[in-house]
């Protein structure tokens, strides 16, 4: 009894476990490896130790990257417009609380990529050590 019982327990975790691989894939963004570290020191970055703020970091990722502080996490978002192919009108730009799509002028959330489209944007790992930010994928 006791071998059946822990049969079904080892089960239940094995079907609960979920493979998040595609939870990041978009036909219009090509996965792209880098690593970046932002020092919240420089006064270019220092307004990333504050609630809401965002910034814009070139030449990493597919259109660079946008980095937000929601106040307790930190998100980094590729600049790619995620419903969009690659052209001259598709790297997004920052206005308050969320980036804009300049080809169709569709706006996405910062604290949670969304936009009401197919896909969401493109979302890099963070890691906080102190006062630096280490951006990758």
């Amino acid at each position: 009894m006791k071998k059946r019982i822990l049969i079904f327990i080892t089960s239940l975790f094995l079907v609960g476990c979920s493979n998040s691989d595609t939870s990041n894939k978009n036909p219009y963004i090509p996965n792209t490896n880098f690593t970046v570290d932002l020092n919240m020191n420089l006064p270019t970055y220092s307004i990333l130790k504050y609630a809401s703020n965002a910034i814009y970091y070139p030449n990493v990722g597919v259109r660079g990257i946008i980095v937000f502080y929601t106040g307790s996490t930190y998100n980094a978002f590729d600049a790619a417009c995620p419903n969009q192919e690659l052209s001259d009108c598709s790297t997004m730009t920052i206005k308050g609380i969320n980036a804009i799509c300049a080809c169709d002028s569709i706006e996405y959330n910062l604290f949670t990529g969304q936009g009401g489209q197919q896909y969401p944007m493109k979302q890099y790992r963070v890691e906080v050590n102190g006062d630096v930010l280490r951006i990758y994928n």
